[in-house]
């Protein structure tokens, strides 16, 4: 009976806790594919150009992650868990996703991975919004979800004022 009772509680966590994650207005959920674990709710462009076009287009910022295929698992987490994050960018952003990139516009400090630039819809790469450390201007650490969704409110703040 004790064992049947566990189990049950532990069928009732893990149910409550697929209900609580955010769910795009949409309600339309992409294959993993382009999302690459990073938030498979939101609609991920597959190239640079169909990211610029779209945010031109929608008059929303662009935001580009770039990573290793291998990247940190713990900053994935940290960003395709935070309900918040989720869905301003679902919401206010075009977002891209691509494993590290040879263009120098992306790269305004160097290549390294992860990074996050944004983009606005002039196409301008937005050097102004940057991460937390001096020394690679555009990368987040799983604890900098805090500053990175001020970064995005900046983004989208500038982007809606023009």
């Amino acid at each position: 009976m004790t064992r049947a009772a566990a189990s049950l509680v532990l069928v009732l966590v893990a149910l409550s806790s697929t209900f609580t994650k955010y769910v795009p207005k949409s309600g339309q959920r992409i294959s993993q594919s382009l999302s690459r674990g990073w938030g498979d709710q939101l609609n991920w462009v597959q190239t640079y150009e169909e990211a610029l076009s779209l945010s031109r287009s929608t008059n929303k910022p662009l935001m580009v992650l770039f990573h290793l295929e291998d990247c940190s698992q713990s900053l994935k987490q940290a960003l395709a868990h935070d309900d918040e994050i989720q869905r301003i960018l679902d919401e206010d952003f075009v977002v891209l996703n691509v494993i590290e990139t040879e263009d120098q516009n992306l790269s305004p400090d160097g290549k390294y991975v992860p990074r996050i630039v944004f983009v606005d819809p002039s196409t301008t790469v937005r050097d102004d919004i940057v991460g937390p450390y001096s020394n690679r201007l555009y990368t987040y650490e799983p604890t900098d979800m805090k500053h990175l969704l001020e970064n995005m409110k900046k983004a989208k703040k500038t982007e809606n004022s023009e």
